[in-house]
């Protein structure tokens, strides 16, 4: 087959073929990795003349549609619809109908020639025209309905979704003002309280906003709470979840559901067996997600039937709230509670149940007759699930109304992952719209020298706008919900994907360009619409393009410390950060403070195989030794500490002093928003997550090493609480 018209379909599907990469070398996408790209996005590239035929027919459903599944628009700029029509149409009239969400009406009629010609093609010996029309009346922001007539009230030709979105994401008024404010990341599950049953819970959420503002942080970020698996618990990773749209069940504080103090509740949690597994819970060092999840279920089904009898089987408020959680939830909540009731079914019955890929045929799809014959037959079980989902996210609202009340400027952040597992109800609820034969993840760079290979398998960006974007809006919207920011992970997504073909080395996958412009539009009209301050996660392999547009649109960067050097070596000041950042020290990726001064991710890294060589390990030992240096440079040179703190780095530890003294470095930076890890404020030593691995690390387990009651009853924490506060309103000036 000719290169010419292979390259012409890998152009037509945003294949990227030459990128820079993390070293800021070019580097080429090989031709076998394009081919497989195309595969798995569903084309045969078996010979010349198949993959003629396919762009042929491409092309024929693009110019046979008069408008386009969905336009994007900005506000205030000219409104511009696209329309094709044969030659012969083009000199007719056609009435635009506007329908805004609101409900208002509005009509244009146009002729196609006296617009703008933009493009023309032959298609089937038949020439076609495509027109710029421009739209006489502004419209407000919103998603709205186009109608195209031949005449104003004959049956419409072709609709399409219009969404008009504002220029840039939402910013609150003090940090648009120049205000600067710090905050704390935590990982959920890790936390410890007095009250939780081994893994932190919305109560200790609550908690811990009351503190951290009362001590001066204007913002709690967590790691995604997403949904994850009922009836799979040790399948822990947030980042790998089975729907981004709803959340985790296991950080439900069970006590403070309405029925927690029945009877037939209180015989349970009072037995000897059950107090025994929960005091083994919460005391072991690493979250037993297992044992937290029996002993959960177990207390919350007994809570539910209480409940259920109480509330659900009569004409209460709490039935009708209940019942209107579940509508405005649409099918994508009722898919999820169907899935995690037919896991949870195959599992006691001793099937495969991992995912929908291996359970029997007529369940691997949400839509098939014997789904709907399963939950008929389950309802109550469904209706125990949609429990959960609603009971989660009236914790989650209280716990963001805390941070409101207790006058957090921005309250609770969340993070959005870039993607859901193979075996996610996400994607058994839309099969069309993923690649399930591919996977996410990111070529080789500093973080991962042998690239990544996440296990996320990617939408297909063709179907996405096909659907007219409504998944990526359910997405923005339901993870910006009870928060007043949204950290999107990998934001590069945006732009583009790193794909890799099942069975290839990460290193061998290619990039799949999305279509940028118009997901920012989306994401600027859910932030305003939520009042939800936007910072994109843009680490890696990150193309200038991307941090430029994501500035114009009002994203802020996620500046890490670590990362943020000169090419002699030397680290940036913070003050040179960019005002429009959110600046942090480290990640769920990376080590700790101490974990990194003492170079105790080398250690672990080289015990658990992840560098191919030896000079490898020693290069990043060199790096790290000489980094060490510079930041003590760094540090002494802008007086962020004091001479307690070693100049040398060979005769120097890591210390509280000098732990304390880097936090309060960051602060004395123009970013405007500055995240700090709770476990650098306990001088842990552990990592989260080491990427690449699996059950090699236990990755997404560790917990705090203090209750959240015992952190704000340090003295030296409350102190540095308020040396970050005071370095914070410093920089404003």
């Amino acid at each position: 087959m000719t290169e010419h018209v292979l390259q012409k379909l890998v152009e037509m599907r945003g294949i990227e073929t030459h990128y820079v990469d993390a070293w800021g070398k070019p580097a080429t996408i090989a031709e076998a990795s394009k081919t497989k790209l195309l595969n798995v996005l569903g084309y045969d590239t078996g010979s010349e003349a198949v993959i003629a035929e396919q762009v042929e027919q491409e092309a024929q459903s693009i110019w046979s549609s008069p408008l386009n599944p969905v336009q994007v628009i900005r506000q205030d700029e000219p409104g511009i619809l696209i329309v094709r029509f044969p030659i012969s149409s083009v000199n007719d009239s056609f009435t635009f109908v506007i329908e805004t969400e609101e409900g208002e009406r509005h009509h244009q009629i146009f002729t196609p020639v006296e617009g703008e010609l933009i493009n023309a093609a032959h298609v089937d010996d038949e020439e076609f025209h495509e027109y710029a029309i421009e739209l006489n009346d502004s419209l407000p922001l919103g998603y709205h309905t186009v109608s195209l007539s031949q005449q104003k009230g004959a049956d419409a030709l072709a609709d399409m979704r219009l969404i008009v979105a504002p220029k840039a994401c939402f910013t609150p008024a003090p940090i648009q003002q120049g205000k600067k404010i710090w905050g704390l990341s935590v990982q959920l599950y890790c936390v410890r309280s007095e009250n939780n049953w081994g893994i932190g819970d919305f109560s200790d959420l609550t908690k811990l906003i009351r503190e951290a503002a009362a001590n001066g942080a204007d913002f709690v970020g967590l790691n995604p709470i997403h949904a994850l698996y009922p009836a799979n618990p040790d399948a822990c990773s947030p980042y790998g979840p089975s729907s981004r749209k709803w959340l985790n069940y296991l950080y439900l504080d069970v006590t403070a559901i309405d029925g927690f103090g029945a009877d037939s509740v209180q015989q349970i949690v009072n037995s000897d067996g059950f107090k025994q597994r929960l005091h083994y819970a919460r005391n072991v060092d690493y979250v037993d997600y297992q044992a937290v999840a029996d002993l959960k279920l177990e207390a919350l089904r007994a809570v539910f039937e209480e409940y259920y009898a109480r509330h659900l089987s009569k004409n209460s408020k709490q039935n009708k709230a209940f019942k209107a959680f579940i509508a405005e939830g649409g099918e994508s909540l009722d898919m999820l509670a169907v899935y995690d009731a037919m896991q949870a079914h195959l599992k006691e019955k001793g099937h495969a149940s991992w995912g929908w890929p291996v359970f029997p045929d007529e369940y691997k799809e949400y839509h098939k007759p014997a789904v709907a014959k399963f939950k008929k037959a389950n309802l109550k079980e469904v209706k125990f699930y949609l429990f959960l989902q609603w009971q989660a996210a009236l914790q989650l609202e209280k716990a963001s109304q805390a941070a409101q009340d207790s006058g957090m400027l921005i309250g609770l952040y969340r993070d959005l992952a870039v993607g859901v597992s193979e075996g996610s109800a996400e994607i058994w609820g839309n099969k069309d719209l993923y690649c399930v034969d591919a996977s996410v993840g990111a070529p080789p760079d500093i973080l991962g020298p042998l690239g990544q290979n996440w296990g996320l398998p990617p939408m297909d960006p063709v179907k996405l706008y096909e659907q007219q974007y409504q998944p990526i809006i359910d997405l923005f919207s339901s993870n910006m919900a009870s928060s007043g920011a949204l950290r999107i992970d990998h934001v590069m997504a945006l732009l583009r994907l790193w794909w890799v073909v099942k069975g290839d080395n990460a290193k061998d996958g290619g990039y799949v360009y999305y279509p940028v412009d118009d997901l920012l539009g989306i994401l600027a009209l859910e932030s305003h619409r939520n009042q939800s301050l936007v910072i994109g996660e843009d680490l890696g392999t990150v193309p200038d393009e991307i941090r430029t547009k994501l500035a114009e649109n009002g994203v802020y960067s996620y500046r890490v410390f670590f990362f943020e050097q000169a090419e002699d070596g030397g680290f940036f000041s913070p003050s040179h950060y960019p005002v429009q950042s959110m600046s942090t020290l480290t990640t769920h990726d990376m080590p700790t403070l101490i974990g990194y001064w003492h170079c105790l991710d080398l250690e672990l890294g080289k015990e658990l195989g992840l560098y191919p060589t030896d000079e490898i390990l020693q290069t990043l030992y060199q790096d790290r030794h000489e980094n060490k240096q510079a930041i003590l440079d760094s540090l002494h040179g802008h007086n962020s500490v004091d001479d307690s703190v070693g100049h040398d780095v060979n005769h120097t530890g890591m210390t509280e002093a000098l732990n304390y003294g880097i936090q309060v470095h960051m602060a004395k930076g123009s970013s405007a928003l500055l995240s700090l890890q709770l476990e650098d404020w306990l001088q842990m030593d552990k990592p989260v997550n080491i990427p690449g691995t699996y059950n090699e690390y236990p990755n997404w387990r560790r917990k705090l090493t203090h209750t959240v009651e015992e952190i704000f009853d340090n003295a030296s924490i409350r102190t540095l609480a308020t040396k970050l506060t005071q370095a914070r309103k410093q920089a404003e000036d």
